[in-house]
């Protein structure tokens, strides 16, 4: 008899302490990431991103910044370079890497609705692998430059 009210008080027990479904937050939503081929590229929109991202590293070579307008970037874009970071950002890339010389284009990805263009920033010191990454938005204004160390692939600096 003891054994019989054992179980039952233990299958009670395991019933009762049964856990509770909890809810988790949604996964956060993964950029999708589209390669565009070569042939499908903007050449107007490509020319923009270049001509637009070697006037920021010339900048460095000859400390003269023809500022950006509202026609060409996005506010944000606008506020955030100043000639003050530029400077001090320049001051850095000269000692390290030398004289900026060209970009290369290294590819062009689509990401949530806005195209980026990854290039190669090559500079005399052959210690420099620099990536300059130029995003422009659905109105074609350039919503994001950015300078990162190069990495082969593209994904693994997304989010930084």
């Amino acid at each position: 008899m003891k054994k019989i009210v054992f179980i039952l008080l233990a299958v009670t027990l395991f019933v009762g302490c049964k856990s509770k479904k909890v809810n988790e937050p949604a996964a956060p939503e993964v950029a999708k990431i589209v390669a565009i081929p070569a042939a499908e590229i903007n050449r107007n929109q490509q020319n923009k991103a270049y001509d637009l991202g070697s006037r920021v590293l010339l900048t460095c070579n000859t400390s003269k910044f023809k500022a950006f307008d509202a026609t060409e970037v996005t506010k944000e874009v606008m506020d955030n370079t100043t000639i003050e970071r530029i400077s001090k950002t320049c001051s850095k890339f000269r000692q390290w890497y030398g004289t900026f010389i060209d970009l290369k284009l290294d590819g062009v990805y689509k990401i949530n609705g806005e195209t980026v263009y990854r290039f190669r920033a090559l500079y005399t010191k052959k210690v420099a692998n620099k990536e300059l990454r130029v995003t422009v938005n659905e109105n074609n204004l350039v919503s994001g430059i950015k300078s990162l160390d190069w990495d082969n692939s593209f994904e693994s600096k997304l989010n930084k």
